[in-house]
């Protein structure tokens, strides 16, 4: 019997695969690099790879199964796909926001969001936000929303001083 997940993710690089794994699984504490798959001397005419050279790597960070794939410099990231990294601290925002933006533009980090070295964005979000924007007082919402878009990297007590300024 198959273990594949019905869904996983597939990340295309250019070439920067198994460095982009390593990165990631160097940043969240539960993860692993599960396999590395390599190309061989079938379908050089299609992928123009040399054998030997790394195809994907399957890699897991918390919980979610991911694959990256060597697919040469076609495609690029962009924001229409981002991951979101629910934080329950400052603290973890803080650790999260740094690790990726490493080597990274600041004028592309806005509202919690991150595009890394590797061009993947990123949201480095606080938990408490999404009860925030959901509460039934617009008042409220408005409040934190006009807040968060001041921001780069979110500022919990700043949102929340935002939502209990609410009368």
């Amino acid at each position: 019997m198959s273990s594949l997940l019905k869904i996983t993710p597939n990340l295309w690089f250019d070439h920067q695969a198994e460095e982009a794994a390593a990165f990631y699984t160097s940043i969240f504490k539960n993860s692993t690099i599960k396999r590395t798959t390599r190309y061989g001397k079938a379908g050089f005419n299609k992928h123009g790879k040399t054998a030997g050279t790394v195809m994907s790597v399957e890699f897991s960070i918390e919980g979610q199964t991911l694959i990256a794939l060597n697919g040469g410099p076609r495609f690029k990231f962009n924001e229409s796909v981002s991951f979101i990294v629910n934080c329950d601290s400052q603290d973890e925002i803080n650790y999260y926001w740094s690790r990726l933006s490493e080597d990274t533009d600041p004028d592309a980090q806005k509202c919690g969001w991150i595009k890394d070295k590797y061009g993947l964005s990123w949201q480095i979000v606080p938990a408490v936000l999404h009860d925030m924007i959901r509460d039934p007082d617009s008042i409220k919402t408005q409040n934190v929303i006009n807040e968060l878009f001041k921001m780069s990297k979110i500022d919990i007590a700043t949102l929340k001083e935002a939502y209990d300024s609410a009368v």
